[in-house]
């Protein structure tokens, strides 16, 4: 009957050593998906200051008349392919 109940014994523990190793890896892999996204830059119009604004290069510090604001830049057009023949 002991020879049943250490086998019974050992079985569980290895068992539960397995299980608890599985959640640990479960749990390591479950920080490593968790990185933070890239935060999107504010946008031009919402900068109200004229460092901050020259500071980005996709923006542009307008002057009108005695206020300043700030614009997003134009995107340059792309230049036509040429055709291959």
């Amino acid at each position: 009957m002991t020879a049943v109940r250490n086998a019974l014994l050992k079985g569980l523990s290895v068992t539960a050593g397995a299980a608890a190793l599985a959640m640990f890896a479960y749990g390591a892999t479950a920080q490593e998906k968790k990185a933070a996204p890239a935060k999107k830059p504010v946008a031009c119009s919402k900068l109200k200051d004229e460092a901050a604004c020259k500071a980005r290069d996709d923006c542009d510090w307008v002057m009108k008349g005695k206020k300043g604001s700030c614009k997003a830049k134009p995107k340059p057009k792309p230049a036509p392919k040429a055709k291959a023949k």
